[in-house]
């Protein structure tokens, strides 16, 4: 009876003071690279005017970037195993501190987007393995509530960028949107150095060579080409981005499947409850982030707001997710994803029909109120889909399994930006009747209306795909035949 009564206790204590500051530290990493995922696009402008550029050759400061992040990620889980989670961790952090400091004292464009290239690499390891450590350090219990505190940064990070960015801009420089990632970096370093715990590297884990060489092809320029057809799905680039990225991703689904210690657990798409919930999280990605690119747009271009007033504009949509998640968190821990899936999809479906009815001449009353939906359908959904999805997975095969829904979800944010703009730029082409401003703005307004009621679509089907999700029963280890593969398990302790 003793050893029954001293379980909570034990379990309780371990929650509360062992995970707080290792969470503390590694929300803090992921807030710097989160954010700076976002406030070079509101800096782009300027950046033009600053170096006497033009706009295509800027935009490869996001481009590079975003190829440099979906090269890195895929080798996260391999990297975790060789060296621990806790260096690997460590190095992200130092490198994405050490390119911030490097853009912000870049001369030219070329080396901007070499500086650029650096903090991806840096930055791209960082969310998969924070994830996966704190989903190791956390109790099976709380494991919903834990993961729920880790999402706060992911979506509210998003929407101080822009206000951020427009801030320094007009108040200081653009080198200063680079130059906030160095204390806050330092301070990451140290809370790491502090807090995280070492962790057990096990076995060495052989050398996928192969895997390691297309992986970083097939995603980057899967990203690239997707990316592009933002513009044209039948320009060279977008071709050769997707048919490139294609071909090296179906050799190496080919390779990952008979290899002892793969790089990327494919294997795991063999578990029905992985498969569902992975299948669904991308469903609401496109339906999300392609619905988060459209506002900004529809508030600059229709309503004539600033990238600052827009900035502050989206803020209540990052206060609501930032009150949702945790709540999520916790009731995933008892009534599991799905009715939190379903509840949070319909939300965001309802904020999106909002939207798709509004016009030139909408109060900003009824837009935040669809941004406040959305972003409480946002926290409410998101993590705990992540967390289903990994609570699907083998335990010792967590390191490798958020990688591999890292890059698919870069591949997949990439899709719908690029779908939901190339679908707008095409209705509002086929709506504008004439060349006067009112046939111009009646245009772009039913463009946006339309592109909105896609989303809205997207999401309301994932709201009823949500009803196949069930509480997933971890598959057994034995079934992946992983071999020898180690378990690079968080230890507690020295």
């Amino acid at each position: 009876m003793k050893q029954q009564t001293s379980v909570p206790q034990e379990t309780e204590e371990f929650s509360i003071k062992t995970i707080i500051l290792p969470l503390l530290s590694i929300i803090v990493g992921m807030i710097m690279v989160i954010l700076d995922s976002t406030v070079v696009n509101v800096a782009i402008p300027n950046l033009v005017q600053y170096f006497e550029t033009d706009l295509k050759t800027i935009q490869w400061t996001v481009t590079g970037y975003t190829l440099a992040l979906s090269a890195v990620i895929p080798l996260a889980g391999w990297l975790t195993d060789r060296f621990g989670a806790k260096r690997v961790f460590l190095f992200t952090i130092a490198m994405f501190t050490l390119g911030s400091v490097l853009c912000s004292i870049a001369q030219s464009p070329e080396q901007l987007i070499l500086f650029r290239v650096i903090q991806g690499l840096g930055g791209g390891m960082v969310a998969p393995i924070g994830m996966a450590m704190v989903f190791r350090l956390a109790p099976p219990e709380r494991r919903g509530s834990i993961m729920g505190m880790l999402g706060i940064p992911m979506l509210l990070a998003p929407a101080l960028g822009p206000v951020l960015s427009g801030w320094f801009i007009e108040s200081v420089s653009w080198h200063w949107i680079f130059l906030i990632n160095l204390p806050i970096g330092i301070a990451a370093f140290i809370l790491c150095i502090r807090f995280l715990p070492d962790t057990d590297r096990g076995r060495t884990p052989a050398l996928d060579l192969l895997g390691m060489i297309l992986a970083p092809i097939a995603f980057s320029m899967l990203a690239y080409g997707v990316s592009e057809g933002g513009t044209s799905w039948t320009s060279a680039t977008t071709l050769t981005g997707v048919i490139v990225g294609g071909a090296a991703l179906i050799l190496f689904i080919i390779v990952e499947l008979r290899q002892q210690n793969p790089l990327l657990e494919l294997r795991v798409f063999t578990s029905s409850d992985f498969s569902r919930g992975i299948v669904l999280a991308w469903v609401s990605q496109v339906a999300l982030f392609g619905a988060m690119i459209l506002i900004p747009l529809y508030l600059q271009q229709i309503k004539g707001y600033t990238a600052l007033e827009t900035g502050l504009i989206l803020l209540p949509q990052a206060l609501a997710s930032g009150v949702a998640m945790p709540l999520g968190g916790r009731l995933f821990d008892k009534i599991g994803a799905r009715p939190l899936a379903f509840v949070g999809l319909g939300i965001i479906s309802g904020a999106l029909f909002i939207l798709s009815s509004i016009t030139a001449v909408t109060g900003l009353g009824l837009i935040i109120t669809a941004l406040l939906m959305m972003g409480f359908g946002m926290g409410l959904s998101m993590m705990p889909l992540n967390t289903h999805v990994l609570n699907a997975a083998p335990r010792k095969l967590v390191a490798r399994v958020t990688p591999l829904t890292a890059a698919a979800q870069q591949v997949v944010v990439s899709f719908a930006v690029a779908g939901l703009t190339g679908f707008l730029t095409s209705r509002v082409t086929s709506s504008t009747t004439g060349t006067e401003k009112a046939d111009i703005v009646h245009g772009l307004v039913s463009g946006f209306n339309d592109t909105f009621f896609l989303a809205a679509c997207i999401a309301l089907f994932g709201c009823l795909l949500s009803l196949i999700l069930r509480r997933p029963k971890r598959m057994p280890e034995k079934e992946l035949q992983t071999g020898d593969s180690p378990d690079p398990a968080m230890m507690m302790g020295h």
